[in-house]
């Protein structure tokens, strides 16, 4: 038998068997539906620093990123500051979140902004919002997992198969050990996550001849782009190198010259990115916490540094790399999806053991996303639906047993999803995290601004979730005349501005009672003592906003074109 492929089956074995291990132990330590949905509200610091940054990077970021910075270019590469907007949610709500959550006893983010706004609407729509992001977002890195085995098999192990094994996995440990087993074996997945990335950065250096052959192939690449004057940027540099424009007025970002990533599509997909601390899922990652202290090391240290070093070095040499080792025979020809594998398959002759650890990891970092969403959205629907409307007295056996179905329910969708899927994975889970940035409004009125109605966040939830469906590539099932992208703004840009549109208007004009609005500013005078700024700190916030704002527009956004004359 090829050696390649014992030790492909011997470290996914082993890793299986590792996730399966952590199974059994969460369901035995799970008695009570906190238990089981938060983990009993003890996961740890350094617990939550690794699991959380799997979670907010996963396969996405292994095998979805620097397969686009291949067939888009650096203009991509910008999309590397996520590693700095992703926990910058996080620093606006994830403290505050954690300390309703500890006072007020919230399972899902459902009971918080239920109990913070009144009503069921809101209730409701997080839920839908969670189903909204969670599948399409589990269903790219089940596609990815099954492009990899097919890849690395040679084609031996289907695409369709190599889903499916990775899906029973996910069900059996997530079904059966809840949250508590997420997050233990999302520790492991972390360390394989960050590995992975560097050795295959580095591996694309080696192949590509070194140092001083990586940048001459890329050079001759770049010159050989100008010279064929195809797709050039408005202003003559090769897309391979230069952001295409501040804006360009298309009806679809395909149409837009020299490609879409200009710098207003850049900054709008960074909002898409910050939506993943902002989805309901983020939000029970705050109420598990033993305290609030991971939080800052899992912001600070563990994502926008180490991650940050991460995606601007290593996934940036492979997504470039990938054209030298083109030019210089190592593979025949890559694509998004398929870039990542043919990588680790360079190794098959010289270090097959490489190969399995590199699947591996691979492999831990699609599931590690998975996993985390899976696990909370079932308790989304077991408290928010199961137990709100259909059995009011549901034991915790009970609310286990439906959160364990709804794990099996969600799987399934997903691999509908993936199965049909033909999408670049990060475009799919660009429209996933767009739905997720729509709580931003919810958020920013539970934890900061008493004066946003009910009424106002329902409507404006509502409009941001229909904008962001008639923007995307979800917009051809309409018959809308635009397509994905217009004015190379991305969904979730077009999202938010309707959201927080009505979201404004409708609270400015429709008045709230007294009681309720009483109600809101019991709890904001409860977060202000609890954790709110001191009065040094309070004069800092004027400056610290606005060099955010000069951050976003020339670090990554519409003014990122300046260098482009330098």
């Amino acid at each position: 038998m090829d050696p390649k492929l014992v030790w492909l089956g011997t470290f996914v074995g082993l890793y299986w068997a590792y996730c399966l291990f952590w199974g059994i132990k969460g369901a035995r330590k799970a008695k009570t539906s906190a238990d089981y949905f938060l983990a009993g509200r003890s996961i740890g610091l350094w617990v939550f620093v690794l699991a959380a940054t799997a979670t907010s990077f996963s396969g996405w970021t292994f095998v979805g990123h620097p397969g686009k910075i291949f067939t888009d270019g650096l203009p991509y590469a910008f999309a590397s500051f996520y590693a700095l907007t992703i926990p910058f949610t996080g620093v606006l709500f994830l403290r505050r979140q954690w300390v309703l959550g500890r006072a007020f006893k919230y399972i899902t983010p459902g009971e918080m902004y239920g109990d913070y706004y009144g009503g069921n609407a809101i209730r409701l729509l997080t839920v839908l919002v969670a189903f909204l992001f969670s599948v399409p977002y589990l269903g790219v890195q089940l596609r990815a997992s099954g492009d990899l085995f097919n890849v690395l098999t040679d084609g031996l192990v289907s695409v369709n198969f190599g889903m499916v094994a990775l899906s029973v996995i996910v069900v059996i440990y997530v079904a059966s050990g809840g949250l508590r087993s997420v997050a233990y074996v999302d520790c492991v997945q972390c360390v394989l996550l960050a590995l992975g990335i560097c050795i295959l950065g580095g591996v694309t250096i080696h192949f590509s001849g070194g140092w001083t052959g990586f940048v001459e192939g890329m050079s001759e690449y770049v010159s050989g782009d100008l010279a064929s004057n195809k797709s050039l940027t408005p202003a003559g540099h090769s897309p391979v190198v230069a952001i295409p424009g501040s804006i360009q007025m298309v009806s679809t970002g395909s149409k837009a010259t020299g490609g879409t990533w200009t710098g207003i599509m850049c900054m709008t997909y960074m909002f898409a990115l910050m939506g993943i601390q902002s989805s309901p899922a983020f939000s029970m990652w705050a109420f598990a916490n033993k305290t609030s202290k991971p939080f800052r090391w899992q912001q600070v240290a563990a994502s926008s540094v180490v991650i940050g070093i991460i995606l601007f070095t290593f996934t940036i040499f492979q997504g470039v790399g990938g054209h030298v080792l083109i030019a210089n025979g190592a593979i025949e020809s890559a694509n998004d999806k398929n870039l990542v594998p043919q990588l680790i398959n360079l190794l098959s002759s010289s270090s097959p053991w490489l190969v399995g650890l590199l699947a591996v990891c691979a492999l831990a970092a699609m599931q590690s996303t998975g996993a985390a969403y899976m696990s909370t959205f079932s308790a989304m629907v077991t408290r928010d639906i199961y137990k709100r409307y259909v059995a009011p007295d549901a034991s915790d056996r009970a609310q286990k047993l439906g959160g364990r179905i709804t794990v099996v329910l969600i799987a399934f969708a997903a691999l509908v999803v993936a199965a049909k899927t033909t999408t670049a994975i990060v475009m799919l889970g660009g429209l996933a995290v767009a739905y997720g940035f729509q709580m931003y409004p919810a958020l920013m009125g539970t934890c900061y601004f008493s004066w946003l109605t009910r009424k106002g966040i329902v409507t404006g939830l509502v409009a941001g979730l229909v904008a962001v469906t008639l923007t995307d590539k979800t917009s051809t099932w309409f018959g809308v005349p635009w397509g994905a992208y217009p004015l190379t703004i991305h969904s979730a840009g077009w999202g938010i501005f309707f959201n927080l549109l009505v979201a404004l208007v409708v609270s400015k004009r429709m008045n709230e009672t007294s009681g309720e609005k009483e109600w809101k500013e019991k709890r904001h005078r409860f977060l202000q003592t609890v954790s709110g700024l001191s009065p040094n700190g309070k004069k800092k916030v004027s400056l610290a906003w606005g060099l955010t704002l000069v951050w976003f527009l020339v670090g990554f956004g519409p003014f990122a074109t300046i260098g482009n004359t330098l």
